[in-house]
């Protein structure tokens, strides 16, 4: 499908690009919430996990618009009767669902405890770590349904 038309090409590139922008986000997420876990300083923690809404990590809502619509644009190929797409879709869903019910709560909880108490325990950055580790294997098998194409 790839470069057969401009349009598809145009949302299989945005696409991609969410989906990094999504991966580097997390693995930032990961990375302060494990120097929480390692019992980081005051002044770090602070850095990391300042009081305002996290924007960056909702890029993930992007994938399945532009799934969709390059699903819907495309030949049979990339039909949402394919298995691999369903997939996608559900680790979608699951992944969503996991970031605004879960995660992204447990990282407003932890700024509010570091500006409220200047250090979050280890165990609160383990408990985001793990979190954060649950959207990852969610777009992992994405990724995995993606590549392979069953």
């Amino acid at each position: 499908m790839i470069g057969v038309s401009v349009g598809y090409d145009l949302l299989f590139l945005v696409h991609v690009v969410a989906a990094i922008a999504t991966l580097t986000v997390l693995v930032a997420m990961r990375a302060s919430a494990r120097q929480i876990a390692s019992g980081a300083d005051e002044t770090v923690q602070r850095a990391r996990f300042p009081q305002r809404r996290n924007w960056a990590a909702r890029l993930m809502h992007l994938l399945p618009l532009t799934g969709l619509a390059m699903s819907l644009s495309g030949t049979s190929d990339v039909s949402l009767t394919r298995p691999w797409i369903g997939v996608g879709i559900l680790c979608y869903l699951a992944g969503a669902g996991h970031l605004e019910a879960r995660t992204l709560p447990l990282e407003r909880v932890v700024a509010e405890v570091i500006n409220h108490d200047g250090v979050a325990s280890p165990a609160r950055g383990r408990q985001l770590v793990r979190s954060i580790d649950t959207l990852l294997v969610l777009i992992a098998l994405a990724l995995l349904a993606m590549l392979i194409q069953f």
